[in-house]
């Protein structure tokens, strides 16, 4: 499969930063995505009181949605922006400590409980430090992770969860050769190889 251009593409933590300082986020919804809502059955399978993992999760709606319906939900987002705007404009108290096993990380918590969100780069999470989750919604983390580090984010992924648990991805497809990315096209081989 022809990647075009990106494969050597690399988007440094500093230009994400950039990007929720300049308000250039259009990969925010305001709205909750409509594909977690179409299979959200497929993500719960029957079951309640799930923990469920955001990668990147910036300030997704989402997250409260779940919270609300009596999930755990546990975030990674390396902007404490995005992560301070989630909680103010859902008007949510929350507490900031820091996260001892990772030099400089913060995890911003509902004062409920039900909401984790870890500051920090993705990479420097282990399930010795979030534990395990029974799901994932990954809206726009793989396809906004540098393609070189695929391999790396998928091992991580796959480390993070149970034995059991749905793993709920949204890609993008386009022709590579047309855009730079992010978000990057991501062939739905090499899903498979990544995944399984």
């Amino acid at each position: 499969s022809d990647v075009g251009s990106q494969k050597e593409r690399v988007v440094t933590e500093e230009e994400w930063l950039q990007k929720w300082e300049m308000g250039n986020i259009g990969f925010h919804k305001e709205q909750g995505h409509p594909l977690l809502q179409k299979y959200l059955d497929v993500l719960l399978n029957g079951r309640s009181g799930l923990r469920i993992f955001f990668p990147l999760c910036g300030k997704a709606v989402e997250m409260k949605w779940l919270a609300d319906m009596g999930h755990s939900v546990v975030g990674v987002e390396v902007s404490e922006q995005a992560v301070k705007e989630f909680f103010s404009e859902h008007s949510l108290p929350y507490c900031e400590e820091p996260v001892p096993e990772i030099s400089g990380a913060k995890m911003f918590q509902s004062t409920s409980g039900n909401i984790s969100l870890y500051c920090c780069s993705i990479y420097d999470l282990s399930s010795s430090i979030v534990g395990k989750f029974d799901g994932v919604w990954d809206r726009g983390a793989l396809v906004a992770v540098n393609p070189r580090d695929r391999q790396r984010y998928a091992s991580l992924m796959i480390n993070l969860v149970e034995k059991n648990s749905s793993y709920l991805l949204v890609t993008v497809s386009y022709d590579p050769n047309k855009h730079k990315g992010p978000p990057f096209y991501v062939p739905e081989s090499e899903i498979k190889s990544l995944f399984g």
